[in-house]
């Protein structure tokens, strides 16, 4: 990914809590040299000794888990909140632009073998989603429905080699610029726009 140095985001803190917010990444593999890409919800397990790993399944019906076997790296995209920024809201001259957070996450795959590690998995991913809900649901694995289940899905985990932060806020604009942008986002009735000014505001108070 380019990435010019001023919107550079190395903070673990920052990167983990995009991945955690917007944790549906886009999976993205090269088989004989054509990309593949997967949408897919992911857990981020942090490590003191490494960069941690991403947890994840697919459909056993989806070919992409059989990219798998060449060894090589693959990427995980995650996409933060992004606005359209006017030109017309700078004191001085600028072009349209986009104002964005993404993390690119860089890794080798692992395929979970054992049933009761993709069970946890499931268990894991359903309990953080749920949490959300008045009535959290929960997965039923008795008998032969657990079979079948687990038969219809493919775990894995990405041991993670890079991550790489991209968080395009108005850094390279004048400060006065930056916050005019700010505040128009912060005025904004799309959500999306006021999470961008969110992110602005904490570049602002570092």
């Amino acid at each position: 990914m380019y990435i010019p140095e001023h919107f550079r985001e190395t903070d673990p803190k920052r990167i983990t809590a995009l991945i955690d917010t917007y944790p549906f990444g886009m999976l993205v593999t090269v088989k004989e040299g054509v990309p593949f890409a997967s949408h897919l919800p992911f857990l981020f397990e942090q490590s003191l000794d490494s960069d941690g790993k991403l947890l994840g399944h697919m459909a056993r019906a989806n070919p992409q888990w059989q990219h798998f076997v060449s060894g090589n790296e693959v990427m995980v995209v995650f996409q933060g909140p992004h606005t359209y920024v006017s030109p017309s809201w700078y004191s001085s001259p600028g072009v349209p632009t986009w104002n964005y957070a993404v993390v690119h996450v860089l890794g080798k795959p692992r395929f979970m073998e054992d049933e009761s590690e993709l069970e946890s998995l499931i268990t894991r991913l359903t309990d953080v989603h749920e949490s959300r809900m008045p009535y959290p649901w929960k997965p039923n694995f008795d008998g032969e429905r657990r079979k079948k289940l687990l038969g219809m899905i493919v775990g894995f985990e990405i041991e993670i080699t890079e991550i790489q932060g991209k968080f395009k806020l108005s850094q390279n604009r004048p400060v006065e610029d930056q916050l005019k942008v700010m505040e128009i986002l912060q005025q904004s009735d799309n959500q999306t726009a006021t999470e961008v000014a969110k992110l602005m505001s904490e570049s602002t108070h570092e």
